[in-house]
């Protein structure tokens, strides 16, 4: 995405009026996407039951959205760029509004995964866009207030997404069973659009990068040459072809590389700014930021799978359980960006990644002690502490990734960081077959299932905790002190851009 933009004159009053409705419009259709997100992983076991979904189709479900969101994010930041931000913003909040009508009405689970992946392509189309419009719209010395009104926005998702798609499974509107949770987004998408197009003011960047379509073109199949034998390779046996493509998707990274170089020989305008990776930090940073996706892949639609299927509690209940781990996220990412990473710097990170194993290892225990029996107070001292140690990672964590970044790269830097992290959570998703599907045995008897599902559950949560370990020792490669703490960059209106792109995809790691 590029952060570039073209200021419009605020000084004009009916702008200076319109320019709020605009926000409002903008930032609903962010909190669209980002309940999106959220809202699906609890409706899951209820999905599976009414359409009869394979495993694999269920990781589909959440990992077509991830791929497909991924893959299409940094061109649609420069589409919009290219051909105005409004016309992009309204062509993708059209196109999700048509495939959460898709999703809501699938007839069976193939359609839905189709519909899926069509709505994470559009959301590439319409989230990039949202920010570009608040830095065209809004003047500079406005832009902290805005950013802090966006931020309430990522923890009213972050919190209120579970909870919605549980009472709407649990209330079966009208006979829908878990189709609400999409077709909620009609009516508001419908808004959108209506109001968008009288409110939002065009805006395009006076030099904005080409299209770099054969890069996606070779990211998105590597992607799905990994990705794809891993959600199926389980239920097909492993077979030989499987091991194969995952093979083959190292010559085809291989191949996107080769052809990045070569593109920005050619024009400069590559998808991915090789250039970036010969800076140490932000190497490891994009290291930590996939990883991190991936810790919550698993973690998240693994442990919707254990509350109701182990467990067997209703939707509401598990939705109900995760609100303090919202909660301590919340909390713990306003406390690490405005008093500990000033003070601690990299360390504070650190000390996130550490916690939420932690967190992990108590989890564990427990699980292990209660079985079946333990109750939702029981969890809450372990997501507590989990959701504390990811508040610590998630605010400052892009910060000290684009810290180093040379300022011409700020734009570029802040679209890959979130790509790579979308692209981690897809991956993540797919090595759910192996983690946790890969220990249940399907053929015991119905009484012995669901220990079957805990057990999977402990022997996933080993490999997020594992994982959390090898994160705290990439995270030595990080700067001690993101650079704006040293300096006082955050007063620089240049630097405004590029640090505020980050919270965009933030709110889906939220449970």
């Amino acid at each position: 995405m590029s952060s570039s933009t073209t200021t419009l004159p605020e000084a004009r009053p009916e702008t200076d009026r319109r320019r709020w409705f605009a926000l409002a419009i903008v930032m609903t259709a962010a909190f669209m996407d980002l309940v999106d997100v959220t809202i699906v992983n609890i409706a899951i076991p209820s999905i599976q039951r009414e359409s009869g979904a394979t495993y694999s189709q269920i990781q589909w479900i959440t990992a077509g959205y991830a791929l497909a969101f991924a893959a299409g994010l940094i061109t649609g930041g420069r589409l919009g760029d290219i051909h105005g931000r409004k016309r992009l913003f309204l062509i993708g909040i059209t196109g999700f509004t048509v495939a959460s009508a898709l999703c809501g009405f699938a007839a069976n689970p193939e359609m839905l995964v189709a519909s899926r992946i069509l709505q994470g392509g559009m959301a590439a189309l319409m989230v990039p866009q949202v920010l570009s419009i608040v830095h065209a719209t809004f003047p500079a010395h406005e832009r902290g207030k805005v950013f802090g009104l966006f931020g309430m926005v990522v923890g009213l998702g972050a919190v209120s997404g579970p909870l919605l798609g549980a009472l709407l499974t649990e209330w079966n509107l009208f006979g829908l069973e878990w189709r609400p949770i999409f077709l909620i987004n009609l009516p508001v998408g419908i808004a959108g659009i209506i109001l968008g197009r009288k409110f939002i003011t065009e805006s395009r960047a006076p030099r904005a990068l080409k299209l770099d379509l054969v890069g996606v073109a070779l990211v998105t199949a590597a992607m799905l040459m990994l990705v794809y034998p891993l959600t199926r390779g389980r239920e097909l046996g492993w077979p030989v072809w499987g091991h194969v493509m995952m093979a083959g998707s190292l010559v085809v990274f291989g191949a996107f590389v080769a052809y990045e170089r070569w593109k920005t020989a050619k024009d400069g305008s590559p998808l991915v700014e090789l250039s970036l990776f010969k800076v140490k930090s932000f190497a490891a940073g994009i290291a930590v930021q996939t990883v991190f996706g991936i810790v919550m892949g698993v973690f998240f639609l693994v442990w919707t799978l254990y509350m109701q299927y182990g467990l067997g509690w209703t939707p509401l209940r598990a939705g109900l359980t995760g609100v303090p781990f919202s909660i301590a996220v919340s909390v713990a990412a306003g406390m690490s960006v405005q008093k500990l990473v000033p003070r601690f710097g990299r360390k504070v990170l650190q000390a996130g990644a550490l916690t939420m194993a932690a967190g992990l290892l108590v989890y564990i225990w427990e699980a292990d002690r209660y079985g079946a029996d333990i109750a939702p107070w029981q969890m809450a001292l372990p997501l507590v502490v989990m959701g504390l140690g990811m508040g610590l990672i998630v605010a400052p964590l892009t910060d000290a990734v684009l810290s180093e970044v040379p300022r011409e790269h700020a734009g570029s830097a802040s679209g890959l960081i979130n790509t790579v992290q979308q692209m981690g959570t897809a991956l993540g998703l797919g090595l759910v077959s192996v983690v946790f599907f890969g220990v249940i045995d399907e053929h015991v008897t119905p009484s012995r299932l669901p220990a079957e599902y805990v057990a999977g559950f402990q022997n996933a949560l080993w490999w997020v905790a594992g994982v959390l370990i090898a994160i705290f020792l990439i995270m030595f490669a990080l700067p001690k002190r993101p650079r704006q703490h040293v300096e006082g960059g955050a007063g620089d209106e240049e630097d405004l851009a590029p640090k505020a792109e980050a919270p965009e995809r933030e709110p889906a790691l939220a449970p």
